[in-house]
């Protein structure tokens, strides 16, 4: 009789986990949430990029310094959260194209990992996270804010759409 009362107890437990109201957002947030991403689709460059030019800045482990990111060029495929970044080269830049993936939470922050030729985004560890602002049909900004000799600092990615 006690186990028949404890598995009740679980099973009733367990219905009421699965009917409550899951957190997260509304239709209404996710379909906002949809639109604003669904303004990233497309291909963008680098416009410029704002920080405090007193720190030599390398981003996203590429090695190269922050300029050679000025003029990239970067697709971004919402329907399968994936794309590419392309440094083009010239003067002290390589010429690399990155495969990333990305996702945008409901709060504006945008997740982005580097991707490896023959590698599965979920076996990606690490990525980066920078913040959208500003998301219109032709710019947006992404806002990564890094540590500078112990002291919070916002690198700002400047985008314009190209296609």
């Amino acid at each position: 009789m006690k186990q028949l009362f404890f598995l009740g107890m679980i099973s009733a437990g367990l219905l009421v986990t699965s009917c409550a109201s899951k957190t997260g957002v509304s239709a209404g947030e996710a379909q906002t949430l949809r639109s604003e991403v669904m303004k990233l689709k497309g291909q963008w460059d680098i416009s410029n990029v704002d920080y405090n030019k007193e720190f030599s800045v390398k981003p996203f482990d590429e090695g190269v310094s922050i300029s050679c990111f000025v003029g990239s060029s970067w697709t971004f495929i919402p329907n399968n959260y994936t794309g590419t970044y392309t440094i083009h080269g010239g003067a002290t830049c390589p010429e690399r194209t990155q495969n990333i993936t990305f996702s945008v939470d409901k709060t504006g922050v945008v997740s982005i990992k580097k991707v490896g030729e023959g590698e599965k985004a979920k076996k990606v560890g690490s990525g980066y996270k920078l913040m959208l602002e500003n998301p219109t049909e032709t710019t947006f900004t992404l806002v990564q804010s890094v540590n500078a000799d112990g002291k919070p600092m916002d690198i700002r990615y400047n985008f314009i759409r190209t296609k």
